[in-house]
């Protein structure tokens, strides 16, 4: 997914004419197995493990205290499901090793429901302020400084400000990235398996396709799939014709009909972790110079794959499929036709985290690292071309959670 998108990111726009039978698309599908039965969550083990890990670079970098609103980073170091509002929620996580959980008294219940760490709830009242309570969990110490992870809001970060003063404040940045950028073998568990149901949805979509189908009745399909592999849905955004030349869809009501470029980018999660698969396809017959560029973005993705290798800056990765689009006539840069979007993103608990195979972007390529490989072409006003496969570094190289596309005739 070249960026990230609201779930069920369907661009197009409900045709004035009526769409297929409701039972046509939202029946239960038939001879799909759950894949995610014995799938396991990340254990307490893990994350006291990743607290250890995160307070030791707070004491390596003289930082006394995080802040982390609700968000993945969250639910990372301490199992917390919730989210952002004009009522502050938040952890403070000691260098030292206290956690602290601020929240409205009226929610307490039930963010205790998924807090995994020994903490100290701290609650406050609708007519009263949470910044005492932040400020006297995150108080730094002397020359200690006091940093909020990089999501964190501004007028979370003012509040808190107004009363610890001039105290130094920091972004968690260098603290929360080393610890979430590397993958576990638990995570990468988990990622195998969210694969595995989109490809299986993808797989089952593709043999449903009928003429006279929208973009709406795919992405519901691709949904009902994958609720009965075990996966929750996180997007599916399905793009018809025209539509496919822009990475994101258009609102002009599209629908299959013969020769219909059909563009799948679809996600789920497994306890948290998160798939990102697109494959392109033609609805009846294809033309040359749709098989000759499906075939050019194929080679853009094995291209991406060879140039993984460990230690090299993440945007080389980028800048290596990027040549080879311009000596097909694509490009230069980022110009259309072409590539105008980063040859792919991190994935984990967040459908799109560093580090990004962006050009530019010089994080070194380390063994766990998790990143998407879709390098798309795009040709405005006719079509364009997606296939996007996740991956993960190894000391041996990368190596994919699913297998590339065989053909534009057999794209799963």
């Amino acid at each position: 997914m070249p960026e990230l998108i609201s779930r069920r990111g369907v661009l197009s726009a409900t045709a004035a004419t009526a769409a297929l039978p409701l039972s046509t698309v939202s029946a239960a599908p038939s001879g799909l197995a759950p894949l995610a039965a014995n799938a396991k969550p990340i254990s307490d083990a893990e994350l006291r493990a990743r607290l250890m890990k995160l307070q030791g670079l707070m004491q390596e970098q003289r930082v006394g205290s995080l802040l982390i609103e609700p968000g993945s980073s969250l639910e990372y170091f301490t199992g917390v499901r919730w989210h952002r509002s004009e009522r502050i929620t938040a952890a403070i996580i000691s260098a030292q090793g206290k956690v602290t959980v601020v929240t409205p008294a009226f929610e307490a219940p039930s963010v205790r429901e998924t807090l995994r760490v020994q903490a100290d709830v701290r609650t406050w009242n609708e007519d009263e302020s949470p910044f005492p309570l932040i400020a006297a969990a995150a108080r730094p110490s002397h020359g200690l400084a006091f940093a909020v992870e990089g999501s964190t809001r501004f007028f979370v970060i003012a509040g808190v400000r107004k009363i610890i003063g001039t105290a130094a404040l920091v972004s968690g940045d260098s603290l929360v990235g080393p610890c979430r950028l590397i993958k576990s073998a638990a995570e990468l568990a988990l990622m195998q398996v969210a694969n595995d149901i989109t490809l299986a949805a993808i797989r089952h979509v593709h043999a449903q396709v009928q003429a006279g189908m929208r973009a709406e009745d795919l992405a519901t399909l691709v949904d009902t799939a994958t609720q009965t592999l075990g996966g929750e849905p996180e997007f599916s955004l399905v793009l018809l014709n025209e539509a496919s030349a822009y990475p994101h869809g258009s609102t002009q009501p599209q629908r299959v009909h013969e020769g219909s470029v059909i563009l799948l980018d679809c996600g789920c999660s497994v306890h948290g972790y998160q798939s990102d698969i697109s494959r392109t396809w033609i609805f009846g017959a294809a033309t040359a110079h749709q098989r000759q560029v499906w075939k050019t973005v194929k080679e853009g993705q094995q291209i991406a794959l060879s140039a993984a290798k460990l230690g090299v800056p993440a945007g080389t990765i980028d800048d290596a499929v990027r040549d080879f689009y311009v000596r097909q006539g694509y490009g230069p840069g980022y110009r259309l036709p072409g590539l105008s979007h980063r040859t792919g993103h991190g994935i984990g608990l967040d459908g799109h985290e560093a580090a990004y195979l962006v050009h530019g972007d010089a994080t070194a390529v380390q063994p766990g690292m998790c990143f998407s490989d879709e390098p798309g072409l795009y040709i405005p006003g006719e079509f364009g071309i997606r296939l996007e496969d996740c991956w993960h570094m190894t000391a041996a190289g990368p190596r994919l959670f699913t297998g590339l596309a065989d053909s534009i005739d057999q794209p799963i």
